[in-house]
């Protein structure tokens, strides 16, 4: 008989591991199925609730395409449909791991899950990353009297390892910034001891495995790096690079492993690829914005290109003919849903929704009449030169005016997303202004929408974000591309089943 498995989903966020882990869990010859996600930021719950809510069904309910259809408010699912609805709220808890009591609440929990599945349970998720990552350590570094020792978010894995202890499941999957590798605290790596103690968790330990390299043939552990996943290489339309732990309990055995569990590296898929069948949107103004003075704005600035001799032939032209379009993007928000024609097969089945007749979560941004300049020229440099320009390639009319621009910390102030290419890592900062994010078609001018950066993690069309915008973006930003988790689910679930 085939297993069941439960999945605990630890720092859940809006719940791009669980979303890929349910997915497989549907389809693998072993189920499994969410039983607890556990996340702090308010929105992020709201996010992970209704798709626990939608997941119940067997077909997801009318009602919510008809909702979003309509571009009304979702309705009340606690009215239509009450004991689907409590059971969304039993399985997701708004919870801060790490504060005093959190634990021996959730130890209950956890004591359940492994009691009724006798054992058959996958523990996933990720330690908040911001004391890991290359730009938390910069920032860091900066601020006066900063003591890594001192800085608890170094040691919220050991949350994890907690938790991990205590349910001793089957399987569990960590995931973290690259910047883990290197860090260092009290004058050791920080990733050796993460791995010594999810090695040694539980009764029995666990076998460490990397998912894109295989394994050391005589059973030990694997290098560090070898941990590291490059999401580019496996269907993800962005260069995501991240440390994925698996771990196996020791007592459970597994068929020798002579490839690497994700199969070897894929074709990688474009922004162009990944984006290009959504509507076309000019960005708004900042102040005062409508479509004729958005038009007026961008013609300022790509006739300011154009004449510049300074700047080369290429980007002048392209900048001319923005200047000279016959037809620009009229609407900041866009109705139509869609259509795919670009997106490789593979995506193609993940991403669409048929029922769904919009497109969610696909508007734009305000810009100041500046910035719409500086996109415009990021944008077409991009294009003659396939990479984004760096700060100092910038006219100087278009250059901002800040006293530290010369100091090469802003270099990459203006990225535009290559359309050849996978982008670069969707984070968290998308949610501040888009600089780095900006979209790849000069005639644009704009930043990318929720929709688009959603696209490049490989969030479902339908998936909808709970919150105002910049939390929606922030939620894209610190997930696991689904995709991705997908994929890593079906490896595990053939391992194990």
């Amino acid at each position: 008989m085939a297993k069941k498995y439960a999945i605990i989903d630890l720092f859940a966020g809006p719940g791009g591991l669980g979303e890929g882990f349910s997915r497989a869990g549907q389809e693998a010859e072993a189920k499994a199925r969410i039983h607890l996600s556990i996340e702090m930021e308010p929105h992020a719950v709201q996010t992970l609730r209704l798709r626990s809510f939608l997941r119940s069904f067997e077909t997801v309910p009318r009602e919510y395409h008809d909702a979003l259809n309509a571009g009304h408010g979702l309705p009340d699912w606690k009215e239509l449909y009450p004991s689907n609805w409590e059971q969304a709220n039993a399985e997701v808890r708004q919870r801060v791991l790490g504060q005093e009591g959190v634990f021996e609440e959730l130890a209950v929990e956890l004591d359940r899950a492994r009691e009724t599945y006798h054992g058959d349970t996958i523990l996933i998720g990720g330690p908040p990353c911001q004391a890991y990552s290359l730009a938390g350590r910069s920032r860091n570094k900066g601020k006066q009297g900063y003591i890594p020792e001192d800085d608890d978010r170094h040691y919220l894995y050991r949350e994890y390892v907690r938790i991990l202890n205590r349910l001793e499941p089957s399987v569990f999957i960590m995931e973290n910034v690259k910047g883990m590798l290197s860090s260092r605290v009290d004058g050791g790596g920080i990733f050796s001891r993460v791995l010594d103690d999810l090695e040694a968790a539980g009764e029995h330990g666990y076998r460490l495995l990397p998912l894109a390299t295989t394994p050391p043939a005589n059973g030990e552990r694997a290098d560090g790096r070898d941990f590291l996943i490059r999401a580019e290489e496996h269907g993800v339309p962005q260069a995501r690079h991240r440390v994925i732990v698996l771990g196996i309990r020791n007592d459970i055995p597994i068929p020798t492993i002579d490839v690497p569990l994700l199969g070897e590296p894929q074709v990688p898929v474009t922004v162009s690829e990944a984006i290009d069948d959504l509507l076309r949107l000019r960005s708004g103004l900042s102040r005062k914005d409508s479509a004729s003075a958005w038009h007026d704005a961008v013609h300022e600035q790509a006739e300011r290109i154009a004449r510049d001799k300074a700047i080369e032939t290429d980007i002048r032209h392209i900048a001319r003919d923005v200047a000279n379009a016959d037809s620009r993007p009229e609407f900041r928000t866009a109705r139509t849903r869609g259509n795919g024609e670009f997106l490789p097969n593979h995506l193609r089945d993940w991403l669409l929704d048929d029922t769904l007749a919009v497109t969610l979560h696909h508007e734009t941004r305000g810009h100041i009449p500046a910035d719409l300049g500086r996109y415009l020229f990021s944008a077409a440099y991009s294009r003659v030169h396939d990479r984004a320009p760096k700060l100092s390639q910038f006219p100087e009319f278009l250059q901002p005016e800040h006293r530290n621009r010369s100091s090469g910390d802003f270099a990459d102030r203006f990225r535009t997303q290559v359309a050849t290419r996978p982008s670069t890592t969707v984070t968290s900062h998308i949610s501040k202004d888009g600089h780095y994010f900006i979209h790849p078609d000069p005639g644009q001018c704009r930043s990318l929408t929720v929709r688009e950066a959603a696209r490049l993690q490989t969030f479902p069309d339908n998936y909808f974000f709970c919150g105002p915008r910049t939390m929606q973006y922030h939620q894209v930003g610190n997930a696991v591309p689904p995709y991705l988790a997908y994929q890593i689910a079906k490896a595990v679930l053939r391992l194990v089943g």
